[in-house]
């Protein structure tokens, strides 16, 4: 009941604050940038990472307690992102970079086994295994923030992995707090609302403070107990991480900073087709568009739960998910420009 009571006082005050500070015209979304026009919306507050952040602490403290500066830290540079304060995203990686890296030494993150031969080889080595537990985290965060352009769909996936944790607890898989569990879940669905009706985004700070602390929670749960494939961990991220990667090869392709924000992430394809062939306003077009990525990834979540152990299983779903994702990626692709293919 106590929890209850707060979260609800915290959301008058989250009500308060957004308010303001449309009134005051400070931590607002649009800046100008080519990637914000398609929205059009230039009075929302980046305020969802701030409430995440100090859920966290209330409600996972303890998981967080030997990193809680490095994650504050981390938290930090994303109010710094979304204040402009640090503009450049290079500067970003490269903080992000080294924050992760100390959190990854510091606790001893190491992703180990993966069930692949080549790489359990190379991660044998602790200060490798390091390493490829930062680049991991990269991936995930920064992949958290290509995705954070529709109404819902940032919160709304994490929202998705918190069920599956529920899923998870309820088959005595997982020892995770049950009513920390709900009651953070409870706030991602609200802020998942606020956000789907223009009343909160998560800007920076929310994808960081997201990726982060799910990647960093289910690396140590697979780490400490190993009832899953490492595969199913993958699957749960797949999006993000994929988004990112994909990214990265297009960007390289057409000779472009692969750190550098566009127009033409999945969402945003996604976006675009709904607009443009169903002649729909902008508003209805960024939340059917989030709510058809969240649907989907609902349903292999779902195929998911149903073998977590199995690696073979976790793998065609993964391929399945990449090949679905670039045969639909294309077409949109090509409507966009009028390409054929």
């Amino acid at each position: 009941m106590e929890k209850l009571i707060i979260i609800i006082i915290s959301f008058l005050f989250f009500t308060f604050l957004n308010n303001f500070l449309i009134k005051k015209k400070i931590l607002l979304n649009y800046s100008g940038s080519v990637h914000q026009k398609f929205s059009g919306l230039t009075t929302v507050p980046l305020t969802g990472g701030i409430f995440i952040f100090f859920s966290i602490l209330y409600f996972y403290f303890y998981e967080i307690e030997n990193i809680i500066y490095l994650f504050s830290l981390l938290f930090i540079l994303g109010l710094a992102a979304d204040f402009k304060i640090i503009a450049s995203p290079k500067k970003r990686f490269l903080i992000q970079a080294v924050l992760l890296f100390l959190i990854v030494y510091i606790s001893d993150l190491r992703i180990y086994p993966t069930r692949i031969y080549i790489i359990d080889l190379f991660i044998s080595n602790n200060l490798f295994s390091y390493f490829f537990s930062t680049f991991c985290l990269l991936i995930l965060i920064n992949g958290s923030n290509f995705i954070d352009g529709l109404n819902g769909l940032l919160v709304g996936y994490y929202f998705l992995i918190s069920l599956i944790f529920f899923q998870l607890n309820f088959n005595n898989f997982l020892e995770i707090e049950n009513s920390n569990l709900l009651f953070f879940s409870m706030t991602l669905f609200i802020l998942f609302i606020f956000n789907f009706f223009n009343k909160s985004f998560m800007g920076d700070t929310g994808a960081y403070i997201l990726g982060f602390f799910y990647g960093y929670l289910l690396i140590k749960i697979y780490v400490e107990h190993q009832i899953f494939s490492p595969f199913f961990v993958i699957l749960l991220f797949w999006y993000p991480c994929f988004e990112n990667l994909f990214s990265i090869l297009r960007k390289f392709k057409l000779k472009r900073s692969p750190i550098e924000p566009d127009n033409n992430h999945l969402h945003q394809l996604i976006f675009f087709y709904l607009k443009k062939k169903y002649k729909i306003k902008n508003i209805f077009a960024n939340n059917y568009g989030s709510l058809i990525i969240l649907l989907y990834n609902l349903i292999i979540f779902g195929f998911g739960i149903q073998n977590i152990s199995n690696t073979q299983y976790q793998i065609i779903l993964l391929i399945l998910n990449l090949f679905i994702y670039c045969a639909i990626y294309f077409k949109l692709f090509a409507y966009k420009y009028n390409l054929k293919i």
